[in-house]
């Protein structure tokens, strides 16, 4: 399985000293509250919500994301929340590396493991867990709090279901088609 290559107009993407390649028409706010890792790609019309943090003085962020990440177009990454005590909190989203996020899919997980596909239109409830090395077919809605174990295949649906389980070089398997993407996504 090999990426193909896809071209972007150097002017409308900013490139940083680490490799992270942002869409200038993406929605980043509060970015002194997200970490990305490096070589990660954040699609035009991506909203990531580093704003939406705990408040107190902690400088604690409220968004890490790994490295040779992809966020598709018109994907939503904002952190998880609840109330506790009549206090409401906003708690950390942490996505590991290698992790691709397919277009218009909501993303309000606790954590997202390493080696982790999501297809488009996917919706990820509140504080679910995604281990290492899954797969999240297009459409599927995981329900909050939920948690999916390693190397599984969750089929499209509300509610999502787990139809199988990956085979072990889904790992190396996913880092290759991460970093291919990273490498195939060049200027015009």
């Amino acid at each position: 399985m090999e990426a193909p290559y896809t071209t972007y107009k150097k002017s409308e993407f900013i490139e940083t000293d680490t490799g992270n390649k942002v869409s200038r028409r993406s929605l980043i706010s509060g970015s002194q509250n997200i970490v990305l890792g490096g070589k990660s790609i954040v699609h035009h019309k991506c909203t990531i919500r580093g704003d939406l943090r705990r408040a107190g003085p902690s400088h604690q962020a409220a968004i890490l994301i790994g490295r040779f990440c992809s966020l598709g177009p018109h994907s939503v990454l904002r952190p998880p929340y609840k109330s506790y005590k009549a206090v409401f909190s906003y708690y950390p989203l942490k996505i590991g590396d290698h992790v691709d996020i397919g277009p218009n899919s909501i993303i309000e997980a606790a954590s997202i493991g390493s080696h982790v596909r999501i297809g488009a239109n996917c919706i990820i409830g509140r504080f679910a867990i995604i281990k290492d090395c899954c797969l999240i077919e297009d459409g599927a809605v995981i329900a909050p709090n939920s948690v999916i174990p390693p190397f599984s295949h969750v089929a499209a649906g509300p509610p999502a279901r787990i139809v199988a389980q990956l085979p072990e070089s889904t790992l190396e398997a996913f880092e290759a088609l991460s970093k291919d993407a990273y490498a195939k996504f060049v200027p015009e």
